[in-house]
């Protein structure tokens, strides 16, 4: 079986060695809320690896190739910044290493499209991660428009962070209304959606969303906020060929067990509970043509 981890984080060097410095310098504080806070034990809710880290970690867990998504910044430069990293990534380590490009929706249509053409160009393969409902836009927006319209010319999956209604209360969380992302899958049947972290439990939620065709769903993040029957719950509703294996690291999701980040523990227990090789390498590999 060849594992693919569909949603990873990565920064550069710059943003890793100070990243609450670098965010307060750079105008991006709801980043910092969300991915710099400690939990009440004291411990980091996230680490922030290099490159040769990721692809060590990504050895000891048997991961073939990791999907690296972008952030939902504020800033359209931070947004190009993000993406020029990602190209570098890509070109060092083509066999191991795919990446999304991410754009702030907010600076418009030209701004967008012209971000969207270099990041292709340079060989990112997909949007996202996107949060309309975090990066002060709607999703009527003309520049979030103009990001739909060219992912369905191009054919790129758009990657977007939902958040479940039912979750607890933490720095920086972001109300996701669900039925936002059934109307916009709706609406816009020629673009293919991920939906991270289980999509909120939208097709557990909304029967008809199940049957959304151009809706796909990762696991990133799953155990921060569901037990290890979530695989077989969900799997009972969505079939298997719209699921995607997705670890969020260098997000720590165990934190009461690990003190360092990982994507072992996840990997064991999506295996355990028996989850086809389709959801953890098959229906990305399709997906983005690898």
């Amino acid at each position: 079986m060849r594992i693919i981890d569909a949603h990873v984080h990565l920064y550069p060097a710059e943003a890793n060695r100070d990243p609450a410095g670098w965010a307060r310098a750079q105008g991006e504080p709801d980043w910092a809320g969300l991915c710099t806070r400690r939990r009440k034990n004291g411990g980091a809710v996230q680490s922030f690896p290099s490159t040769d880290e990721l692809l060590r970690e990504m050895d000891r867990a048997g991961v073939a190739r990791a999907v690296l998504l972008g952030w939902y910044w504020a800033k359209p430069e931070t947004c190009a910044w993000q993406n020029r990293f990602y190209a570098e990534c890509g070109r060092a380590h083509p066999d191991r290493l795919s990446a999304f490009a991410t754009v702030q929706p907010g600076a418009g249509r030209a701004a967008v499209l012209t971000e969207l053409r270099r990041a292709t160009e340079e060989g990112l393969v997909g949007i996202g991660e996107l949060s309309p409902h975090a990066q002060a836009h709607t999703m009527a927006d003309d520049g979030f428009g103009a990001v739909l319209e060219f992912a369905a010319e191009r054919r790129l999956p758009v990657t977007l962070h939902v958040t479940d209604p039912n979750s607890r209360d933490y720095p920086g969380r972001v109300e996701t209304p669900l039925e936002d992302f059934a109307a916009l899958a709706q609406a816009r049947s020629s673009v293919n959606f991920i939906l991270a972290h289980w999509g909120g439990l939208l097709p557990l939620r909304d029967a008809s969303a199940a049957r959304l065709s151009n809706v796909y769903y990762d696991s990133a993040a799953s155990p921060l906020m569901y037990d290890d029957s979530i695989w077989r719950r969900f799997l009972a509703v969505v079939p298997a060929e719209r699921v995607l294996f997705g670890s969020d690291f260098p997000l720590n999701v165990y934190p009461k067990l690990e003190r360092v980040p990982g994507m072992v523990r996840l990997l064991d227990e999506a295996k355990s509970a028996g989850v086809p090789d389709t959801v953890m390498g098959g229906n990305v590999t399709r997906l983005l043509g690898l």
